[in-house]
């Protein structure tokens, strides 16, 4: 009686619905899934991301073994954003279509210094017992939003600043060859006074 209880508590449950437990995988054949969020779960993803609106939200793809003891997951990321524009605060909608690949590995090692670079594949992650597609598609849409979202109208201004008295610094006199210009104006103007 006591041991069932230990296996009971051991149990782990999903993480999210759609999460796959590894040892129920079949190493030698796909297992395919197809996140197509309803209304209610899109509003409650677009709330959590801050988002003004999301729309078309899917998620289809496959896990996959991967040699003897590691798994891959390729899937296509499709979605319809609307955040505000960062000038005017208007909705700008984007559409998000991108390819989405991770690979779970069993003897994962990862870096103890707290200040380690960060590597370059960052698809690549330690193999839990469970593989979550849910969890990996939030995480590639957040990857994949626009940082700054501005309407196709807007452009953004020029703000020039200076102390009274002074001409002020544009954006064209920081360029490399501004100076060079300058000079050269100088020298022509020299060479028609002689």
């Amino acid at each position: 009686m006591v041991q069932e209880t230990k296996v009971s508590s051991m149990k782990q449950s999903a993480p999210s619905p759609s999460a796959l437990r590894v040892s129920d995988l079949s190493q030698n054949s796909p297992t395919a899934f197809n996140l197509r969020p309803n209304t209610e779960q899109l509003k409650a993803i677009a709330g959590d991301l801050g988002l003004s609106g999301l729309r078309k939200l899917s998620f289809e793809g496959r896990v996959e073994g991967v040699g003897a003891a590691d798994w891959q997951l390729k899937a296509k990321l499709g979605a319809t954003v609307i955040q505000p524009c960062v000038v005017t605060l208007e909705p700008v909608t984007t559409r998000i279509d991108e390819a989405v690949e991770r690979t779970y590995l069993r003897d994962f090692v990862e870096a103890d210094a707290p200040e380690a670079e960060m590597p370059e594949d960052d698809t690549t992650e330690a193999l839990g017992a469970w593989i979550d597609p849910e969890a990996v598609m939030i995480e590639a849409l957040v990857l994949h939003l626009p940082l700054y979202p501005r309407s196709g109208s807007v452009e953004l201004g020029e703000m020039v600043v200076s102390a009274p008295g002074v001409t002020p610094m544009r954006d064209e006199d920081a360029r490399p060859f501004a100076g060079l210009a300058a000079l050269k104006d100088k020298l022509g103007g020299k060479e028609e006074d002689t």
